[in-house]
């Protein structure tokens, strides 16, 4: 019994065999930038700082929706926050942590864990202070401010809310104050000047150096 070659023609209700190894090669493709996708999801952390429900009123009643204020970091110096609206939760919080990671800013901070100085944040009626700590004092802070502070990955540091209370003014209140943050490496560089030239001599007999104090 002889056998009839193989043939490239396509098949019934296909496109052929190069046609199907290209379709199988995007396949791979959207594969791999899903996994992309997830290692992004992965390095970022959210948190849900406040969710509000809200209503329209409208021709035969009222529309409900909702609205949700999200912080997003990495824990590694990197912050941002996001406002969604939504007629359900869970899209409302997608939509602001989408939101959040398109505004992210990066905070320097000494030694991975605090401020390098204390700084004064003002948004609106909002005010807050936020002062560097030494090592083992732990976040002190308020609700909405400590949201921002365990995403970004600071460790110690103490802040006050001395205006309003409203969450999203305590939280952009707080964004501008870690915005004027600054590392005395960037204002030496802005100065011309070496890192050493600008931080206090250390005390008599200890045993801390200048470069160890810059922590930079």
């Amino acid at each position: 019994m002889a056998y009839a070659p193989r043939s490239n023609a396509p098949r019934p209700g296909g496109e052929g065999g190069d046609a199907d190894r290209r379709r199988g090669r995007g396949r791979r493709d959207d594969n791999r930038d899903n996994r992309g996708a997830d290692r992004e999801n992965d390095e970022f952390k959210d948190k849900l700082v406040t969710i509000n429900r809200v209503a329209k009123v409208v021709k035969g009643g009222r529309r409900f929706s909702f609205a949700a204020l999200v912080v997003v970091g990495d824990e590694k110096g990197r912050v941002g926050w996001g406002a969604g609206k939504a007629r359900e939760v869970p899209e409302a919080i997608r939509k602001a942590t989408e939101r959040a990671k398109r505004g992210l800013i990066r905070v320097p901070m000494r030694e991975g864990r605090t401020l390098h100085h204390d700084v004064i944040g003002e948004f609106g009626a909002g005010r807050v202070i936020l002062r560097a700590a030494p090592a083992g004092t732990g976040i002190i802070a308020g609700g909405p401010m400590r949201a921002v502070f365990e995403v970004l990955g600071m460790g110690d540091v103490v802040a006050k809310c001395t205006g309003t209370t409203n969450p999203h003014n305590m939280v952009k209140a707080t964004f501008a104050g870690l915005a004027r943050c600054t590392s005395p490496r960037a204002v030496a560089a802005r100065r011309g000047k070496k890192v050493a030239d600008l931080l206090p001599n250390p005390p008599r007999g200890g045993t801390e150096t200048t470069a160890e104090a810059a922590n930079v």
